[in-house]
């Protein structure tokens, strides 16, 4: 599907970008983890409409929205309870991926009253050692800049990424000097992601709402033993495994990963 330009709209004296994927259907809103954008969730959208309708935000630090810190789950969570709120939408389900996930279920805890159902992607409740054995991916020192796109793919992939395609989706032209550059500042991914590290227990038994916890089956960051147990422990939870699929179960598995999150919404 073509990708609607970005509304934006000011929450919390901060200036946000988001992309309203319209249609006539019930909303939904979308929140990606480190490192992406809004508009990652356009094969999403496109599958659930016209249904429902994704309203996907570009999270404080990522993709267009400006400023910078301070990065904690409190402001990831602050931000998200504003948009809904200026929006007048409430409660909805949350479609998340990674710490977007944590902020999901951290908002369903907080505010009750805006959230109606969890797909969460493969996250935990636990984000830290011991649980995961290297949370925090060391982009400090990558590039943020080349003269173009395919350019930009290798200076990130020769730091050890197999595959830059996730990264450079929040990548766009530079007007300025005609080159590619990266949406977020490296600097900032390692000041959230270090924030992000944690014990999120509470929150993860903090609602009652149906949820969908999802895990790829080679993830590093959601375990299978604490997947089930987070199933175990928080009431109307059920969990989808994903075999052959990593932590981006959107891009590797993206026609069943979209099957699962419609089936799941038309049942709640």
């Amino acid at each position: 599907m073509t990708v609607p330009s970005p509304d934006f709209v000011t929450l919390r004296g901060r200036r946000f970008a988001l992309t309203d994927f319209g249609g006539p259907g019930d909303p939904v809103l979308a929140l990606h983890g480190h490192f992406g954008r809004g508009r990652m969730y356009a094969p999403l959208a496109a599958a659930l409409a016209p249904e429902r309708r994704v309203i996907a935000l570009d999270q404080r630090g990522h993709g267009l929205t400006g400023g910078g810190g301070p990065f904690t789950l409190d402001e990831y969570v602050a931000d998200a309870a504003a948009l809904l709120r200026e929006l007048r939408l409430g409660p909805v389900p949350v479609v998340a991926h990674s710490t977007g996930a944590v902020g999901a279920y951290a908002l369903a805890a907080r505010h009750p009253d805006l959230v109606s159902a969890l797909v969460v992607e493969d996250i935990g409740a636990v984000t830290d050692r011991p649980v995961v054995s290297h949370p925090v991916l060391d982009v400090s020192g990558w590039p943020t800049w080349a003269v173009d796109r395919e350019k930009l793919r290798a200076d990130i992939e020769s730091r050890g990424i197999p595959d830059a395609s996730y990264f450079l989706d929040s990548a766009e032209r530079d007007p300025q000097t005609g080159g590619w550059r990266l949406l977020f500042e490296p600097s900032h991914m390692m000041a959230s992601q270090q924030a992000m590290c944690g014990d999120f227990w509470d929150d993860w038994l903090g609602s009652s709402c149906p949820a969908l916890l999802m895990r790829g089956e080679h993830s590093p960051l959601l375990p299978p033993d604490h997947a089930h147990e987070m199933v175990a422990r928080r009431p109307n939870t059920r969990l989808r495994e994903f075999a052959g699929c990593g932590h981006w179960i959107h891009d590797d598995a993206p026609r069943p990963y979209a099957r699962a999150v419609r089936s799941f919404l038309s049942a709640v």
